[in-house]
């Protein structure tokens, strides 16, 4: 690894472009924020007509692996970066001093984000009880469904309280081949993940240990590997694509989980279903249980070697906490803003003749303050990998032998997964102090 460090250290010394001459520089990984900040930027600029800003779209891979060669090898960085939740992680390993992102704790407190902003999301942007990200998003979940074929088949989605009555439901509708009651996927994880983060479950906790094991990660795949696989399955996966829009359109799916930026990818790739969408709240585990999770997000920082840090935050405030420009944003890309604060104003509780005239905004802004915690670690990636590499064998066995041996088979392959993942960790002294 650190021969990989240096090699990748030198590459980027030899190309290193010319320094750019603006004041404040700007990677994010997602075009539609790209485009969102350069129509704020003009407002911030008035108020610093000397103060030049750059705002760059770069690949979410080059803000990874560029980004991380650049802090280890003393390279010129931006101000400020944007970093997608599954990644942020590692980027905090080491001492805290030696990590490339500035600590923004005190300013947090000091400018009221700490009361202000759902306290969970700053969880995954958080090590040894040092904050280095403030988060863009909140991203609640609900399900998506066909309200058409639904009231076709007569079911009352207000009856479906629990995952139980969801699966219930399920197995009467589905028909393999034909229908299926929902889009849930056999050889990747996030599903699985957010139905764990609605249990409080997660890959680590927050001390950074791997948790990927415990029993709330065997009961999570105890619960979503027969809704995928057996006899009895309710959920089917074809990918995505033209291949999901023609399914969403044939009514191959009926329910789908959706995030509050997922809703505007149905809208923009599937437009032929529109008024005849709807959503409702996640299903919770017990009666009365948490009728929401979460899935996806992003940070920004401000890295330690920015010559302007006070203004780097103050660009931040007014990207992501100008409620003029976040509503607007909000119109366009279904994101809700992480701020409580930010959601009285009228646009989230606009009609959207997509989802049958529901208020888009408001039902995913009543369940916001109910997202579950998610903790991270360096080791974040491994571990979601071997979460999939787990859900997969669990989805061969239940095929093979159903519920014989079942429990047991889960717990091994999950005790394996989280036993790789604590090895590397292991092999690693420097990950934390």
């Amino acid at each position: 690894m650190l021969g990989l460090g240096l090699a990748s250290g030198a590459y980027l010394a030899l190309r290193q472009p010319k320094k750019q001459q603006a004041d404040l520089r700007l990677w994010t990984f997602a075009k539609p924020h790209g485009e969102a900040y350069m129509e704020a930027l003009p407002a911030f600029q008035r108020k610093h007509p000397e103060v030049s800003v750059d705002i760059q779209i770069v690949a979410w891979e080059a803000v990874t692996s560029r980004l991380q060669a650049a802090f280890w090898s003393g390279l010129d960085v931006p101000d400020l970066v944007e970093v997608e939740i599954s990644e942020a992680g590692s980027f905090f390993r080491g001492r805290l001093e030696s990590i490339g992102f500035l600590d923004l704790t005190e300013r947090i407190h000091q400018t009221g984000l700490w009361e202000r902003v759902v306290r969970a999301r700053f969880a995954p942007y958080t090590t040894r009880g040092r904050i280095f990200g403030v988060p863009h998003d909140v991203h609640p979940v609900m399900l998506a469904y066909r309200r058409d074929l639904i009231e076709k088949l007569r079911i009352d989605v207000d009856k479906i309280q629990t995952w139980d009555d969801f699966v219930e439901v399920g197995r009467r509708v589905t028909e393999p081949g034909k229908r299926f009651m929902m889009e849930l996927p056999t050889a990747e994880a996030s599903r699985l993940e957010a139905m764990l983060f609605q249990r409080d479950g997660g890959y680590f906790d927050p001390q950074g240990r791997c948790i990927i094991d415990n029993e709330t990660a065997v009961q999570t795949m105890m619960a979503y590997v027969p809704m995928v696989a057996g006899r009895y399955r309710i959920g089917s996966d074809l990918g995505g694509g033209q291949i999901f829009t023609r399914a969403l359109e044939d009514g191959y799916f009926l329910f789908m989980i959706a995030p509050d930026w997922r809703t505007k990818l149905i809208e923009q790739d599937v437009p032929k279903v529109g008024g005849r969408m709807a959503l409702m709240p996640v299903p919770a585990v017990q009666p009365g249980g948490r009728r929401t999770t979460t899935w996806g997000g992003t940070m920004i920082g401000i890295t330690r070697k920015s010559p302007n840090p006070d203004l780097a935050w103050e660009l931040i405030m007014h990207l992501y906490f100008n409620k003029e420009d976040l509503a607007k944003r909000f119109r366009d890309t279904n994101i809700l803003p992480p701020a409580r604060d930010l959601w009285d104003h009228p646009a989230y509780d606009e009609p959207r003749p997509f989802w049958s005239t529901q208020p888009l905004g408001r039902l995913y802004a009543n369940l916001a303050p109910d997202v579950p915690f998610q903790y991270t670690s360096p080791f974040i990636s491994l571990a979601k990998a071997k979460m999939s590499e787990a859900l997969i064998a669990c989805v061969q066995y239940y095929n093979r032998y159903g519920d014989r041996g079942f429990e047991g088979f889960v717990r091994r392959q999950l005790k394996v997964s989280a036993e790789e993942v604590r090895r590397v960790m292991r092999r690693n002294p420097y990950v934390t102090e």
